[in-house]
């Protein structure tokens, strides 16, 4: 695995974005290169990493995803310093004797996720090498006990020019696919996989809770189901304008901010919306908040299906349980991502059930390796409202020209 500064003069070294601590990101040229060691490994030469939320959430607040960032990985065992960055596209340039499903040269995407079949490839793991919790054994890992990503705390990610880990975390990207669009498929996956469990059906209705990311993806893998419409409650004027670029229908909740009864009159208005006012097939929270879930819960239609997309934070809120129980709906939580995601969202794209073009639309900044820090990660802090996906290209590869066409928000 690549380590940050060294003064071993004899080693590759490499440019990258290096996590320190609370708002503390360092652009280093002595990274350490990335070499194979395992006769599993695949090296990728990174041609995009995007900046996630929860990167953002890291950036800010280092205990946001690991419980305490100060310990050493529960299971990795590495603690930072370590390059961020997990949504990750580029082409493969080594491999490792034993690999059998990728060569040189393949288009890739990356599965970030570090579940309990890694633990061979760190010495200093703190779980024993043949480890396996429940889930895993069941093949479950996406639910994995002890799951966490590369870039945010279990080994170093993709904002650096070269990534390495298992052939099985590599998805290979058909080469009609830009790799500026392969670059989307892990924040796609999320919401694919949401609703893929989901089975949700053609020719039926969807609302979704907020529209942030995962929300706006979440537009786009329900039109690539089939769905017959998709509304999308948020109160974000500009959130508002994207979704509804990407076919959706919108509501602001915010408009009966502070009246008697607010959440029911703002669920009452929702069902409005939904085929015959008899509440939608499918609703998916993306927001995570009481309101929100309340109002997934409650214009669902009966015998629909509620999910839980949004990650929430360790705090109770009140629920009534026959409000599922009466009309026999289904509640359902959806975690991350598993490889058949990876695939699906690209089959979705090389069919073109997801329009690569208005796909394209979520991509609104793109910017070198030595300005991800401030370009990338300070840029998207203070422009959450109107960014979507920022995009850190550390190889430049000749495209940084070409991206600066992606430097605002759509524009008519």
């Amino acid at each position: 695995m690549p380590e940050p500064a060294t003064s071993n003069q004899d080693q590759e070294t490499m440019r990258g974005i290096i996590f320190y601590g609370a708002k503390d990101l360092r652009f280093s040229e002595t990274i350490v290169a990335p070499k194979i060691e395992h006769s599993s490994d695949v090296i990728v030469d990174v041609h995009y990493c995007g900046i996630c939320g929860t990167d953002l959430k890291e950036y800010t607040d280092p205990n946001f995803f690991n419980s305490d960032v100060d310990q050493p990985n529960k299971l990795t065992g590495l603690t930072p310093p370590l390059c961020m960055g997990h949504e990750i596209a580029g082409i493969v340039t080594e491999i490792g004797e034993g690999v059998q499903s990728i060569k040189i040269g393949d288009h890739v995407v990356i599965d970030p996720s570090v579940h309990c079949a890694d633990i061979e490839r760190f010495p200093n793991s703190p779980l024993q090498e043949n480890h396996k919790c429940l889930q895993c054994k069941r093949g479950l890992t996406n639910t994995c006990d002890y799951s966490s990503l590369c870039g945010l705390g279990a080994q170093h990610g993709g904002l650096a020019e070269k990534f390495v880990c298992a052939e099985r975390h590599v998805v290979v990207v058909p080469n009609s696919i830009p790799l500026e669009i392969a670059a989307l498929t892990q924040p796609m996956a999320v919401s694919y996989h949401a609703v893929r469990i989901a089975q949700f059906k053609p020719g039926k209705s969807a609302l979704i809770l907020g529209c942030g990311a995962i929300g706006l993806v979440a537009i786009l893998c329900c039109y690539g189901f089939k769905a017959s419409s998709v509304v999308v409650s948020e109160p974000s004027k500009i959130r508002r304008e994207n979704a509804e670029r990407l076919g959706a229908t919108t509501f602001d909740p915010s408009i009966y901010k502070g009246m008697e009864n607010e959440d029911d009159i703002v669920i009452e208005e929702l069902r409005k919306l939904s085929p015959n006012n008899e509440g939608f097939d499918y609703t998916f929270d993306c927001s995570g908040f009481e309101t929100t879930f309340k109002a997934a819960v409650e214009a669902c239609a009966s015998n629909g299906t509620i999910v839980n997309v949004a990650i929430w934070g360790k705090k109770p809120i009140n629920f009534w349980p026959m409000s599922i129980t009466k009309h026999e709906k289904t509640l359902m939580g959806s975690m991350c991502y598993t490889r058949e995601d990876f695939e699906g969202v690209l089959k979705c794209f090389e069919e073109g059930s997801i329009d690569i073009n208005l796909t394209r639309n979520l991509i609104t900044t793109v910017v070198s390796l030595e300005n991800g820090i401030k370009g990338g990660f300070e840029h998207l802090y203070k422009n959450k409202k109107t960014e979507i996906k920022v995009l850190i290209t550390p190889n430049n590869h000749g495209e940084i020209e070409h991206a600066k066409t992606y430097t605002s928000v759509w524009e008519d």
